[in-house]
């Protein structure tokens, strides 16, 4: 018989225990519950504001440059970089508050989950700004390469800038996964591979199909200084007046007719020059 008060005071303590620990914890759950909801105001309250002194600066000018670009262009994609920035701002100030409710109900697994959120913010934000530096610094090099090639009469300007763009914009983004700490070894590795076969195919090939022009630039430098337009020359069979001249060709007025010789038969056959 003497066991069932001691069962009943040991449900007595048990209940006296858990409305105890109920009502200590209340007041963390409501000021938690405080935090949070001053947390949502403030973030939209800064949000808000950030994304208008952007917009007025003219920081979306750059989201502009971005969206002009080919590759994004295909994507059909507006990009606003002061709505981006508001609500990276928005969550990372959200964050911060959730950290400082959990800290108040004192539930430490969930405090450092936030914790980690709240550490890789600035390290994601960094990859950002490092990825759109790199899109960008990828389409000038574009530019340059296809206005180079144009220059030279090059072949297929537009494809090696598009490989160019890609290779620059790969590199780019697989320093930005570093810089927000994932692990990039093995990408690193694959790209180095898949590059190296693929650079070195091209060269092969396209050194192959453009040693003719490749001549006739090289062999612009060596004719520029002795041969000008006006001046009557024969090349092999061919005889006129020189019309036109630039880094691959020159044209000659031969009667009523003009013929185009590739500057490398400069200096493969006998020219004569009538001065």
């Amino acid at each position: 018989m003497d066991r069932i008060p001691a069962f009943v005071d040991i449900l007595i303590n048990t209940f006296t225990t858990l409305i105890t620990q109920f009502i200590d914890f209340v007041p963390r759950i409501i000021g938690a519950a405080f935090i949070i909801a001053v947390g949502f105001g403030v973030a939209k309250a800064l949000s808000i504001l950030v994304a208008k002194v952007l917009a007025r600066v003219g920081f979306n000018r750059i989201g502009d440059r971005l969206t002009e670009i080919d590759f994004i262009k295909r994507l059909k994609t507006e990009i606003k970089l002061s709505e981006i920035v508001a609500k990276i701002l928005y969550y990372f100030v959200l964050l911060i508050f959730l950290m400082a409710a959990t800290e108040t109900l004192g539930v430490s697994a969930i405090t450092e989950m936030v914790k980690s959120l709240v550490d890789f913010i600035p390290r994601l934000i960094a990859a950002a700004i490092m990825l759109q530096v790199g899109v960008l610094v990828a389409d000038a090099l574009k530019g340059a390469v296809v206005t180079l090639c144009q220059s030279f009469n090059i072949a297929s300007g537009k494809l090696l800038g598009m490989i160019v763009f890609f290779f620059f914009l790969i590199i780019t983004l697989i320093s930005a996964l570093g810089q927000a700490g994932i692990n990039t070894e093995l990408l690193e590795s694959s790209f180095n591979l898949l590059i190296g076969g693929v650079i070195f195919a091209f060269a092969i090939g396209y050194g192959m199909a453009s040693r003719d022009v490749m001549a006739n630039i090289l062999s612009s430098f060596y004719s520029k200084n002795r041969f000008y337009e006006g001046q009557i020359i024969r090349v092999g069979d061919t005889k006129g007046q020189i019309i036109r001249m630039d880094n691959t060709s020159l044209t000659l007025q031969t009667g009523d007719t003009v013929t185009v010789i590739p500057l490398q038969s400069l200096q493969s056959q006998n020219v004569e020059v009538f001065d």
